[in-house]
């Protein structure tokens, strides 16, 4: 098995820079909710996330995502006011006693702003700054780094009979027509990070074409995620529960990896960790002896 060229890049955030392609990066993923598809509810008390972030962090997370609203198939948005109560208070906190690099996982403008005045570093956008026409402002006026992703249509209706052509070259098409907006706006490319979007509009023969074919989004020069954490294709091959998918997250993960991915989001770091740092060394091919 060959592996993929994977580039190098520094993103600039406020004080300090996050290298990205010298090895693969871990998010650990912090949910603030009572309704996302995989850990809903258990994390939902301020003490309860707060608790779990610090967890994430001391089993080797990379970056912390904090998100106050699902976006798992069929869900409907929530109001500004319980997500800023959701978020904000756990990210002050953490900033508090912590350097490590902060995204917020939100597509409102408002929520963004506030979360990077309370030490967020990073805006994870699954809706690539559509759903908000004052997201692209807010980015742009902070200076933070973007994710952007690709989902079909919206949470509530994406995996409706999702239908491509050809997925990875619309995928590349969508990213690549975000990017020039953003651009156009006033967001710098070089602070862009793009997301294929496992799992958001796609069937399962879908997800499968983008991870085993990840490597095509090298062509659009920017770093890559991969957020396959214990979603519901695995649990369609494997016939396991959202809570006994690491082990096949953990194989999507390193066809990742080999592919030249440049930030994995996960539920379960611990897990990850150990996985994700055989599958470097597999990667390089190398091992001190002594």
């Amino acid at each position: 098995m060959s592996v993929c060229e994977r580039k190098l890049y520094t993103m600039n955030l406020t004080g300090k820079a996050l290298e990205l392609g010298r090895r693969t990066l871990i998010m650990g993923i912090l949910n603030i909710t009572p309704d996302s598809f995989s850990d809903g509810g258990r994390f939902a008390d301020y003490e309860l996330a707060l608790a779990q972030a610090f967890e994430l962090i001391s089993a080797g997370a990379d970056i912390l995502d904090v998100g106050g609203e699902s976006t798992r198939p069929g869900s409907d948005p929530v109001p500004l006011p319980v997500e800023l109560k959701r978020v904000i208070p756990v990210i002050r906190a953490v900033r508090e006693s912590s350097d490590i690099p902060i995204s917020i996982d939100t597509n409102k403008s408002e929520v963004a702003l506030q979360s990077l005045a309370a030490g967020a570093d990073i805006i994870n956008d699954v809706s690539s700054l559509r759903f908000d026409p004052a997201m692209v402002r807010v980015a742009a006026e902070s200076g933070a780094p973007v994710i952007m992703m690709h989902m079909l249509g919206e949470p509530r209706t994406m995996q409706v009979n999702p239908v491509y052509e050809s997925v990875i070259s619309e995928i590349i098409a969508f990213l690549e027509q975000r990017m020039k907006f953003a651009v156009q706006n006033g967001i710098e490319r070089s602070q862009i990070i793009i997301d294929p979007g496992i799992g958001f509009g796609k069937t399962v023969t879908h997800n499968l074409n983008i991870i085993r074919d990840l490597d095509r989004f090298s062509c659009m020069d920017r770093p890559i995620m991969l957020g396959a954490s214990r979603k519901r294709f695995i649990g369609k091959i494997l016939g396991r529960p959202e809570g006994e998918r690491e082990l096949g997250t953990a194989v999507v993960n390193a066809f990742g990896i080999a592919a030249g991915a440049h930030i994995l989001r996960v539920h379960d770091v611990a897990f990850h960790r150990e996985a994700v740092d055989m599958a470097e060394t597999v990667r390089s091919g190398y091992f001190p002896e002594s």
